[in-house]
């Protein structure tokens, strides 16, 4: 029997008082959306349908490539009348089968593919849902029970006061036969608060008719929480980037203040790696083991090695080898690489370059378009003068050479190795390996008169 889903995503969420769609503003470095379709993946669902507008459509397929699925479908609701009607444009589109439907709402970026398996799992019947304990007063949907079974959900706008005091929420998380969820939203109409076609509705309509309706009720109610506004998306970042934190260090990784860190999902850790405070990690970086990240460290798409510290540095679309040491208030730009052991040091940019084993960089240095060779030194205050106006151009540096402070090296050029570099030299030209040059522009040392 088939198993799909659809993921209620066509709102404006016009309290976000944002050009934004709402499902697209990001918590942890994802948008909320794909988070909803990662739990549908996590739960092993992969025919996946999403009801959107217009400004969203566009990025549902990379979104849903993201989170793991090889296909969706993403199927305009114009007009929008309500999560009903957002159904019923959804089955339109998809040929009828006998198995279930998942449907599930595109702002609950919390929501866990555990329990979007235990409510596939629960349902036996014509339906089951998934329902929240949570505090009073609420906006949400109150389940109404029959017995064991849930006999209605009654919308809080449309609710009595004896109805508004109940406890037990709508997640706005089902696993419906489909056959009679076909059925039961062709009977839906819109009379209610809003005019719309409530798929809450079906609920009461299937009960009516003598069908189970089996509640499962999630363990945290935070895990089924929506976003509406950017104070609840602060309060779900807050909540996701614990979860990701403590996932973490459970897997042996020491995180000195969850509070002030900041992680995204799909990241690699290996054992005994510590993070300290005020420190962001994030698009997919990989830690090595015995490294120290932090304070104050920012890493995006950075892979580093054993036994490396990150100091109050930054380090984009980069690799860092073994037993290095970058920063303090270092900048690795992307595309760069850092061999084993070498030490990049305070304002020292590195954009695009190699650096092989051993190298030091110790002060106030820019290295653009460089590769520099194994246990080179580089002298505080020297740049590769790499951009002549028009085009990009790359700077060569020799093993053991050394570039004395305040070098310019003006590319194209190549210094060879175990060449030196005088103190405010300017390199307009290639040197030789084992010269040794000085001045403006660099000029050899004149040799030493014979005795």
């Amino acid at each position: 029997m088939s198993v799909r889903a659809v993921v209620l995503a066509a709102g404006r969420g016009t309290r976000m008082k944002s050009t934004r769609p709402k499902v697209l503003h990001e918590l942890c470095g994802r948008p909320m959306l794909w988070f909803v379709l990662r739990a549908l993946a996590d739960a092993g669902i992969a025919d996946v349908t999403v009801v959107t507008n217009p400004d969203v459509a566009p990025h549902v397929e990379d979104l849903a490539r993201d989170a793991g699925h090889a296909v969706v479908r993403a199927v305009l609701q114009e007009p929008q009348l309500g999560t009903g009607h957002a159904v019923s444009v959804a089955l339109a589109q998809l040929p009828q089968a006998a198995g279930t439907v998942v449907v599930l709402n595109g702002d609950m970026p919390l929501v866990r593919g555990s329990l979007v398996r235990a409510v596939l799992d629960a349902r036996k019947h014509a339906l089951a849902l998934v329902t929240a304990r949570m505090p009073l007063p609420s906006a949400f949907g109150r389940i109404v029970r029959d017995g064991e079974h849930v006999g209605r959900i009654v919308e809080a706008r449309d609710a009595t006061p004896a109805e508004l005091l109940l406890d037990e929420m709508n997640a706005g998380l089902y696993a419906y036969d489909e056959t009679k969820l076909r059925a039961a939203v062709a009977e839906l109409t819109s009379n209610n608060a809003q005019s719309e076609y409530y798929l809450t509705d079906t609920i009461g309509n299937l009960a009516a008719r003598g069908e189970q309706i089996v509640p499962v009720v999630a363990g945290d109610y935070r895990s089924v929480l929506g976003v509406n506004d950017r104070v609840e998306l602060a309060a779900a970042a807050a909540l996701m980037n614990r979860r990701l934190c403590e996932h973490h260090m459970r897997a042996g990784v020491t995180i000195a203040d969850p509070n002030t860190t900041y992680l995204e999902p799909e990241l690699t850790f290996a054992a005994d790696v510590t993070v300290l405070p005020n420190t962001t990690i994030g698009r997919r970086s990989r830690i090595g083991a015995h490294s120290e990240i932090g304070p104050n460290a920012r890493l995006q798409n950075a892979t580093i090695g054993e036994h490396v510290v990150v100091a109050d540095s930054v380090i984009v679309d980069s690799e860092i080898g073994d037993f290095s040491y970058v920063g303090p208030w270092a900048h690795i730009r992307a595309g760069t690489t850092v061999g084993t052991g070498a030490r990049i040091g305070n304002f020292v940019e590195i954009k695009k370059s190699a650096l092989a084993a051993g190298v030091k960089a110790g002060h106030l240095t820019y290295l653009g378009d460089a590769k520099v060779g194994d246990r080179a030194n580089i002298g505080a205050g020297t740049i590769t003068c790499n951009f002549d106006g028009t085009a990009k151009h790359e700077t060569t540096i020799g093993a053991d050479a050394f570039i004395g402070s305040n070098s310019s090296l003006v590319a194209p050029v190549v210094v060879g190795e175990n060449a030196v570099t005088g103190a405010g030299a300017v390199v307009i030209r290639d040197i030789a390996p084992g010269e040794r040059v000085v001045g403006n522009p660099a000029r050899p040392l004149p040799k030493k008169p014979k005795t």
